[in-house]
């Protein structure tokens, strides 16, 4: 008699699911973020501004932060392992990210009903500055799971 997988806590589901996203994440990785946090309906993951992400005012790219923050809310809506893609976004910044500094990208799940979600990330740096504030809204295709769980 073949063994079954035991089934899985929502937070083991998402480390599970994490780590099969990251695998194939060129963008992610190519920006160096690091997965600090993820669970159900949340993830917290942190990028190190580097000199080639400063634009012509020697900051960070406005476009970079949103990656962080746009990679931060995959992977919280991808969670719960059902095919989840970005329907739109928005980005407001606040504050410059400057070489160096360590941006640290919280997402949280504001709302999840039927097909569609909600989502809101904050970027801080290592000071606990507010750099931006971005809303993702998903779409999940139902019946596609992201990660085999055999």
């Amino acid at each position: 008699m073949a063994d079954t997988p035991q089934a899985l806590s929502p937070q083991q589901l998402a480390e599970k699911v994490c780590v099969g996203m990251m695998a194939d994440d060129h963008a992610t990785k190519m920006l160096g973020i690091q997965v600090m946090e993820v669970g159900p309906g949340r993830a917290v993951f942190q990028m190190t501004v580097r000199q080639d992400m400063l634009n012509g005012h020697a900051i960070c790219h406005g476009g970079l932060i949103a990656t962080l923050a746009d990679s931060t809310f995959a992977f919280a809506c991808n969670a719960y392992n059902e095919l989840t893609v970005a329907s739109g976004f928005a980005i407001d910044l606040m504050a410059p990210g400057r070489l160096g500094d360590v941006l640290t990208a919280r997402c949280t799940e504001v709302s999840k009903a039927g097909r569609t979600g909600v989502y809101d990330t904050e970027i801080r740096n290592q000071r606990g500055e507010l750099i931006a504030v971005f809303r993702g809204r998903s779409y999940t295709a139902r019946g596609k799971p992201v990660v085999s769980l055999d």
